[in-house]
């Protein structure tokens, strides 16, 4: 897919509502592995040059490169990933929140672009009736495919219908 145009607002109602929905009954390692796996395994029948990353606040739990993906693509990993276990919410609807409000990513917020990214492709892993416990993060296509890539596959495992934009 590539880049379509929607209503910034629209999608944030959207971003939402698949947060609100793609929750977890529990996360552990072989969770991790085995969404990792999913995502990969839509990664390879797309032939997506892209990074698969799960992570906690303090350990990787899955990671995996397809070819043609680059070490830039871990250095995204890891931005979008520090947004999402700040914010507790995804890169893609932390950025539209942003744009929004007409801001962005500034050392005024105590942030800056270095270690951040309000970019689409990092999404929370939430227990349900709980907390942020982690980030699913790809990083090598557009940012509403990486976005995209993840909701894809977490309707999938979760077994859930997510909406899409």
């Amino acid at each position: 897919m590539s880049e379509v145009e929607i209503d910034r607002e629209e999608r944030v109602a959207i971003l939402k509502k698949q947060e609100q929905l793609a929750q977890f009954q529990t996360f552990t390692e072989e969770t991790a592995f085995d969404l990792g796996s999913v995502i990969f395994g839509i990664a390879r029948a797309k032939r997506a040059p892209v990074v698969v990353n799960i992570r906690t606040s303090d350990r990787v739990l899955f990671h995996a490169a397809m070819p043609g993906a680059t070490p830039d693509n871990d250095n995204w990993v890891r931005r979008k990933s520090n947004t999402v276990l700040r914010y507790h919410q995804s890169s893609l609807l932390f950025g539209d929140t942003l744009a929004l409000k007409g801001r962005e990513i500034n050392p005024d917020m105590g942030i800056g672009l270095m270690d951040y990214a309000g970019h689409g492709g990092s999404f929370p892993v939430r227990i349900r009736k709980s907390c942020v416990v982690g980030a699913i993060t790809v990083s090598g296509l557009p940012q509403l495919d990486d976005h995209r890539m993840i909701v894809e596959a977490l309707g999938l495992f979760l077994k859930v219908d997510l909406p899409h934009f």
